[in-house]
């Protein structure tokens, strides 16, 4: 099966200026084409995990990690802010707070943010497909002074509403948080951890 894409190209300084999304310094677009996302990051970024439904970079100063579930049948803002809540916890996070994001083009912006146990800052959103049976969570924990740019990458993803969906592509079933959650529940304590693939590991075609 063949793996997703992250299309990554540099845009220069003049050309993030003429941008929603706007930085100081030039900025790394990638684009997720399996599932027909972009979004935006801070340049000098080091890809550490990139799979079908998971890319995580890193950064001196902030780590960021994309994951995608499908939607789960029910109350959906119920059971996004309880999820939210349980993976905060999960964190140790404290002084939680209901984030106020709302990134265009989705259904809906879910979030919370706090502080970790090492005092450094985190927020965790789930945005909400308009156009796919898809949640995108994104985890960033940042060093304090970072807000800002954390919520600009936030706001940058978008989905490319003029292209049709590649459904060859999307065979690949993606986990609801509800069966991720059993998985994880039922797996042994004493399973050996999953090994982290190298960091110089290239970015697979589609």
């Amino acid at each position: 099966m063949k793996q997703m894409v992250l299309k990554l190209t540099t845009l220069t300084s003049l050309l993030i200026m003429l941008m929603v999304c706007a930085t100081d310094a030039a900025a790394t677009v990638y684009n997720w084409s399996r599932y027909d996302l972009s979004f935006e990051t801070p340049e000098g970024g080091f890809v550490t995990f990139n799979s079908p439904t998971r890319f995580e970079v890193q950064w001196e100063d902030m780590v960021m990690t994309v994951q995608l579930y499908s939607k789960d049948k029910g109350d959906e803002k119920k059971l996004l802010t309880e999820n939210l809540q349980r993976k905060a916890l999960g964190y140790s996070m404290y002084d939680l707070n209901d984030g106020k994001i709302k990134v265009k083009g989705f259904k809906k912006t879910y979030s919370i943010d706090g502080t970790m146990p090492d005092g450094s800052r985190a927020i965790i959103a789930d945005l909400v497909s308009k156009h796919q049976n898809l949640i995108i969570e994104i985890t960033v924990n940042y060093l304090y002074g970072n807000r800002e740019t954390v919520e600009d990458m936030i706001k940058s993803f978008a989905e490319n509403k003029k292209k049709q969906p590649n459904h060859e592509r999307k065979r690949q079933k993606v986990q609801s948080k509800q069966q991720a959650d059993k998985e994880k529940k039922k797996s042994s304590p004493d399973a050996q951890p999953q090994q982290r693939p190298a960091r110089k590991e290239k970015l697979y075609d589609a």
